[in-house]
């Protein structure tokens, strides 16, 4: 494994993990930033998906396997995915701007997952 990937899988292991365990600990301070939601249920379903999906590259990053297909698919996918929700409802005006930060972070995410593969 290099250092490129092993970065890579901790960064985006510890911020699924983190940005995921939130809104599940403390979902008001999680609202008062990222603004009302209407839908607890499935802010709290995304929550445990990114978690497990945190935790997932993390154990990739510590059993220091080579990056396979599942992993760059896990983790560029999640990224893309969640890059790709955060335009297009900001745009649309149903979610806070301060999602175009986290659409930021998985462009970058996705950026090094390129860098890492190519």
């Amino acid at each position: 494994m290099t250092l490129m990937s092993e970065t890579v899988l901790w960064t985006q292991g510890i911020y699924f993990l983190v940005t995921g365990v939130w809104p599940l600990m403390h979902y008001g301070s999680f609202e008062t930033v990222t603004g009302h939601k209407t839908d607890v249920w499935l802010v709290k379903t995304v929550g445990i998906l990114l978690a497990v999906t945190g935790a997932t590259l993390l154990n990739a990053v510590m059993d220091r396997r080579p990056v396979d297909a599942f992993t760059f698919t896990i983790g560029a996918g999640t990224a893309l995915g969640l890059l790709t929700i955060d335009i297009i409802y900001v745009v649309k005006k149903v979610i806070s701007k301060i999602y175009l930060l986290d659409a930021c972070i998985q462009l970058l995410l996705i950026a090094l997952w390129c860098i890492n593969i190519f």
